[in-house]
């Protein structure tokens, strides 16, 4: 089925809608960026796809032609009215208005492995990313299209570690597989966008348990970035700087270091260690 792209700024005065700059809605409107997508995301005739942000459902439709169902998530209950006429022609779609922050994704899949498409704003960025990954019912490949910064600060191209990086390398494994510029949207963002894919591990890194020991090491460590993770550790782990830095050393990480210049070889190690030792 070939599809004709919609004409945004038409379905906009049409439907008498404005882009929301609080919701970070900026439209993708180039249809070959929309098909890019979808081939990134390997997308097929078995697939059960989660979008979020189906905005005015130019990417929905690309979905609902190559996989077998899509479940399109949308907040922006204004947007509806386009999305229902948009998308009426596809038996394989289902609306669904709300937060995907507040919907346990047990209750939209039954089992491990469907793909998720989303086309995120910068300020959700972090919160989407470990809403997916730490579902009890996971993706298999998530698909993200963002801020260029920020995919790349993901993939570690700065080598700079940040606690959003952190978080996907315990899951899976990222790559960026192109840029968009930002004149394919509407209205047009200060800055480009890439499409960050993540496939997931069958099983993370770390157990569900060490995770959790992780992620209150690194909320520590991150708050205080500019520190030394011997200084930036004390606000967590009882006793004086002497023991921090005796357990840094077991870790085999410099006491010295920035929370930014540890890899996730090093936060597992350490993670582990806390965890042996029960000390948070």
């Amino acid at each position: 089925m070939k599809l004709e792209p919609l004409q945004i700024p038409d379905l906009l005065r049409r439907f008498h809608l404005s882009p929301q700059k609080s919701l970070g809605q900026n439209f993708l409107v180039d249809h070959n960026a929309l098909l890019k997508i979808v081939r990134d995301a390997g997308v097929g005739e078995n697939d059960q796809v989660l979008e979020i942000g189906a905005g005015l459902g130019s990417l929905t439709r690309v979905l609902a032609v190559n996989a077998r169902k899509v479940i399109a998530v949308e907040i922006d209950g204004h947007l509806f009215p386009v999305l229902r006429e948009v998308t009426k022609g596809f038996g394989n779609v289902s609306l669904l208005k709300g937060d995907i922050l507040d919907i346990p994704l047990r209750d939209l899949f039954a089992v491990d492995g469907y793909k998720v498409v989303a086309n995120i704003p910068y300020y959700i960025t972090s919160a989407v990313v470990r809403h997916l990954l730490e579902a009890e019912v996971r993706p298999g490949k998530i698909v993200l299209t963002m801020q260029r910064e920020v995919a790349e600060r993901i993939i570690n191209k700065d080598e700079k570690m940040s606690l959003l990086s952190l978080s996907v390398q315990i899951y899976g494994e990222a790559q960026i597989t192109h840029h968009i510029p930002a004149s394919c949207f509407i209205p047009e963002p200060k800055v480009d966008s890439s499409v960050l894919v993540i496939d997931i591990y069958p099983q993370p890194k770390l157990s569900s348990r060490e995770v959790k020991v992780m992620f209150r090491l690194a909320h520590a460590a991150f708050n205080q970035k500019r520190k030394m993770m011997r200084s930036s550790l004390r606000s967590i782990l009882d006793g004086g700087q002497d023991q921090i830095i005796d357990l840094l050393n077991k870790a085999s990480i410099d006491p010295q270091v920035r929370p930014e210049a540890i890899t996730v070889e090093d936060w597992i190690r350490l993670t582990r260690l806390v965890d042996e030792l029960n000390i948070i």
